[in-house]
């Protein structure tokens, strides 16, 4: 019989002759290991099932313009190949504009945007009926469907109408130059003004859209008995005093005075003249939030209302990526000057990096007082075996046993326990962070192949260091003194 082959079978023999022991020893291992396993595994896992998480809160990046100009399909691209596709959870476009309710006397903002996009960076929008699948469709905010009244299936109209195209000529006041503008009125609706300027620079001729007004009221002001009050007038204007208000309608009056003095230097006398859609209510949307107050519809019924196509205000990202890498796409997107600004949405993404690394140092935590525990639960194992087979070692010593080898009996007795709790608890540790993250977060886990050895080779090296003071007890007994009178 070999060296190796005796040792083992020390070592084996000496567990099954104490196996109530070692068996406390050894399932004190085994949950140690199983702890560790199952903590290491969801330490590791954590980052991508808290970005699934959070990606449920909405978009952790924007591109907005680097000038003045909307963006356009073309630079949002050059941003987005920056940042690898695999990463993109989605990419949803939004263009704003303002648009009205004539027959209601109201206005609200209209979004266009791209809604197979806005499912996947804002899963927590609540829908009651359906998301708009085809062209005049629209999904309300609820705040605005309260406002007026709409239900599912309900048909409304939407008008839009743009503001003055603005004439590259500087916009000097010329004679027979045509003006447009215009200002908010009664109950913040707006008022638009169309002007001319004569020969000597006073107002020619003005038109009046009131349309948003009261009709009994605000609307008297689109009328030729009170637009003819402006006729010969040099701007700017007073209210009050170079034109008095319509009785009744102070404030849609002294709107269009306002429009008329804010009024820019147009290309055409139709700048103004706009859109109105008849679009089906398909969604009511719930949220909690400014979407509430809203009007949401496809880019296609954006581009009919508005007449310009591939334009946008903001693009909102929702990427699958830590702060620090998401930092490292904003650099790079910066530094290609595409005329994009990517901006981070940091109360998603500090929220984000706050919360992975509590919930990681935790899981330290958590971890080495476990291991603390297992050395401690082991080590007194090994203590009461040591005091039990005192006679035995001071047998073994008198009959000419080294020290060494009493340590190495005792090590690895405390190693193959290692062992065996260290394959046990890799097991159940693995069934553990399933089981948590199933519960927790609602989806499974992969195994990792690597904390297998990894697991093993820690739970023999506490096992190891457990029997550091055991040993010692064990070297230190003098057989004279135990086997006297023997």
């Amino acid at each position: 019989m070999t060296k190796r082959k005796m040792f083992l079978r020390m070592i084996t023999a000496s567990l099954l002759r104490r196996r109530s022991r070692m068996l406390i020893a050894l399932l004190s291992i085994a949950i140690g290991a199983t702890i560790l396993s199952g903590l290491v595994t969801i330490y590791y896992d954590v980052p991508r099932q808290m970005e699934a998480q959070f990606r449920n809160y909405g978009a952790n990046m924007i591109l907005v313009s680097a000038d003045d100009q909307p963006l356009t399909g073309e630079n949002v691209e050059a941003a987005l190949s920056l940042i690898p596709a695999e990463k993109v959870i989605g990419a949803t476009p939004y263009r704003y504009v303002n648009a009205q309710m004539v027959r209601s006397q109201l206005s609200f903002v209209a979004a266009g945007t791209d809604f197979d996009q806005v499912k996947a960076t804002s899963p927590y929008f609540v829908v009651e009926g359906e998301y708009p699948s085809g062209v005049r469709q629209v999904l309300l905010g609820k705040e605005v469907a309260e406002t007026i009244g709409a239900k599912l299936n309900s048909v409304i109209e939407i008008t839009y109408k743009p503001t003055a195209v603005l004439s590259e000529a500087g916009g000097e006041l010329n004679p027979g130059a045509t003006l447009a503008g215009s200002a908010e009125g009664f109950n913040q609706n707006l008022v638009y003004v169309t002007l001319t300027l004569g020969d000597d620079l006073t107002i020619a001729s003005l038109e009046v859209d009131a349309s948003l007004q009261t009709p009994e009221y605000g609307g008297q002001c689109a009328e030729e008995f009170f637009t003819s009050r402006f006729l010969g007038k040099a701007l700017p204007l007073t209210f009050g005093e170079d034109v008095d208000g319509v009785s009744g309608a102070t404030i849609t009056s002294e709107a269009v005075v306002n429009a008329i003095n804010n009024a820019q230097v147009t290309e055409n006398a139709t700048a103004l003249t706009g859109a109105t859609l008849s679009m089906q209510v398909t969604g009511i949307l719930d949220t909690g939030g400014k979407e509430e107050g809203y009007i949401f519809m496809s880019q296609e019924d954006m581009a009919a209302l508005t007449g310009e196509r591939d334009r946008y205000d903001v693009m909102e990202l929702s990427v699958s990526a830590g702060a620090e890498e998401l930092a490292s796409y904003v650099d790079q997107i910066n530094a290609m000057e595409a005329g994009v600004t990517p901006r981070l949405v940091k109360r998603i993404t500090n929220s984000e990096t706050a919360v992975l690394g509590k919930l990681q140092a935790l899981v330290f935590l958590v971890t080495a007082v476990v291991l603390v525990l297992t050395m401690i639960c082991v080590s007194t194992t090994m203590m009461a075996v040591v005091t039990e087979r005192r006679r035995e070692i001071g047998l073994r010593k008198a009959l000419g046993a080294s020290d060494g080898s009493i340590r190495t009996e005792f090590l690895g007795e405390g190693m193959f326990l290692g062992l065996l709790g260290g394959v046990l608890g890799t097991a159940l540790g693995f069934a553990f962070a399933q089981v948590v993250s199933v519960n927790v977060f609602g989806s499974s886990i992969t195994f990792q192949p690597l904390l297998l050895p990894v697991t093993i080779l820690v739970s023999m090296v506490i096992s190891a260091l457990s029997c550091l003071l055991p040993i010692r007890q064990a070297v230190a007994i003098d057989p004279a003194l135990v086997l006297k009178g023997e």
